[in-house]
């Protein structure tokens, strides 16, 4: 047994209480009313990575929620890595159907809740541990690890692209371990080789000036929930494939490697409707569900609101409906160009007798893409295999890390996913859990994924 390995099991109360602590703070990035405890977040994690012994431990300044920044460079001779993750989270809405409050962690069956456990203060935090073992057993690391924790990948990271022009020397590395992400299931791990892009808008349409009496006003004016409805109605065909005018112009075909790493992968419609409580499947013709998922774009109405909310009756013409729109992107679609196609497509169907407003949201992603035999998916597979006992499935994420992007884009270097969430963790919604299991599985993959990085 590792020096290390011994160090972590020693640990894991003090681990386990880390990690209570950490998921108590209420990051919630979006709103601003959490804006003191983001930087709250940001504060304990530094404190976190100093009392592992991570050098130069800073917390730096953005436009917005700040970054953490570590290191641990003490081999000339060996590659440079950069571990990203985030300590910020989503809204806990609607916090009646948790079962615990979001931000008072409960451990139940060896899994622990509270909002942020599984994406992403668990699996950011095990990289810091397992350094912490390392340095504490054996002096120093076997590669240099530069740390980058950031305040606001829930929202976009919409101030991080400034923030790398202004630090690309801080930042220079060999390539990223995003701490950020997940695995097949408990039994089956899996090497990420994409993920999807990411850009929204949000619709606001205006009527009268103010709300009207519906059995004075009611069929005399255009009712913007009507107009709202017919114009989300025009963005689809009724086989689900995207209607605005140039979407799928820039989308790349499936691959014959990406249909052969998907065809790979077990698939049980039943079990996958079932998981979720879905009726059925649905969605783009002549592609399958994992296609769907992963390597062809969507387009998906995430809100829609207007007009009386309330129980009972109020007999209300509304003055005004809104709604929010965001896309999943693939290679080699631009966020700004579908935002712009979006907004003609809205211009061109919308009725002449309202007004409407087109504002593009914040939270931004460029689609990602990794080579196959990039050395960091060949290292990450050789510890899934001493990890699981089995090879790992080659997936794609359909959700979107911004970072991926960002870091390619501006530091010309791949990022590999490592972590170890599920997607059965309820992520972005209530009751959200992280199987201690994979927290404890996660602490060991990294010390040995150092060891593989270090031979290579």
């Amino acid at each position: 047994m590792h020096q290390w390995q011994a160090y972590l099991d020693d640990h894991q109360d003090e681990f386990l209480n880390d990690l209570r602590t950490f998921l108590s703070i209420p990051s919630v990035s979006s709103l601003s009313r959490h804006r003191n405890d983001v930087q709250q977040a940001a504060d304990w994690v530094a404190t976190r990575m100093e009392k592992a012994g991570i050098e130069a431990v800073r917390v730096l300044a953005t436009h917005g929620h700040p970054v953490v920044y570590g290191h641990c460079l003490q081999q000339p001779d060996k590659p440079t890595i950069v571990i990203y993750g985030h300590f910020d989270t989503q809204p806990v809405d609607p916090v009646e159907e948790w079962t615990h409050p979001p931000f008072d962690p409960v451990v139940t069956e060896d899994r622990i809740y509270a909002r942020g456990a599984s994406d992403d203060k668990g699996n950011m935090l095990i990289p810091i541990l397992t350094t912490e073992a390392i340095l504490k057993t054996g002096g120093k690391l076997p590669i240099n690890v530069k740390f980058f924790f950031e305040g606001q990948e829930e929202i976009g990271s919409p101030d991080l692209p400034a923030f790398m022009d202004d630090h690309k020397a801080l930042f220079a590395c060999d390539m990223v371990i995003s701490a950020d992400g997940g695995q097949w299931g408990e039994d089956q791990p899996s090497v990420i080789m994409g993920l999807r892009g990411l850009c929204g808008v949000q619709i606001d349409i205006t009527g009268a000036d103010s709300d009207l009496h519906s059995g004075t006003y009611g069929g005399t004016i255009m009712n913007p929930i009507h107009a709202l409805c017919r114009l989300l109605s025009s963005l689809h065909q009724s086989d689900g494939r995207v209607a605005v005018h140039g979407f799928y112009d820039d989308v790349l075909p499936v691959t014959d490697a990406q249909g052969r790493h998907i065809s790979a992968i077990e698939f049980d419609e039943r079990q996958y409707c079932d998981a979720i409580g879905a009726g059925g499947l649905f969605g783009e013709k002549g592609y399958s569900t994992y296609e769907r998922a992963w390597v062809r774009p969507t387009l998906e109405v995430n809100g829609i609101w207007g007009g009386f909310q309330e129980e009972g009756t109020k007999t209300v013409l509304p003055s005004q409906a809104h709604a929010k729109i965001t896309c999943r992107l693939v290679p080699n679609q631009d966020p700004d160009q579908i935002v712009d196609l979006i907004h003609t497509h809205i211009n061109k169907y919308m009725p002449d007798e309202v007004q409407v407003s087109v504002t593009p949201i914040k939270s931004k992603a460029l689609p990602y893409l990794v080579p196959e035999d990039h050395p960091g998916n060949r290292a990450v597979a050789s510890v899934y295999r001493q990890i699981y006992s089995k090879s790992p499935y080659y997936a794609q994420m359909g959700g979107s890390v911004p970072i991926c992007g960002l870091f390619l884009e501006k530091m010309k270097v791949y990022t590999i996913v490592f972590a170890f969430g599920l997607n059965d963790e309820n992520i972005h919604a209530p009751d959200e859990f992280f199987r201690l299991g994979n927290f404890r599985k996660g602490l060991t993959a990294y010390g040995l994924l150092f060891e593989s990085l270090a031979g290579q």
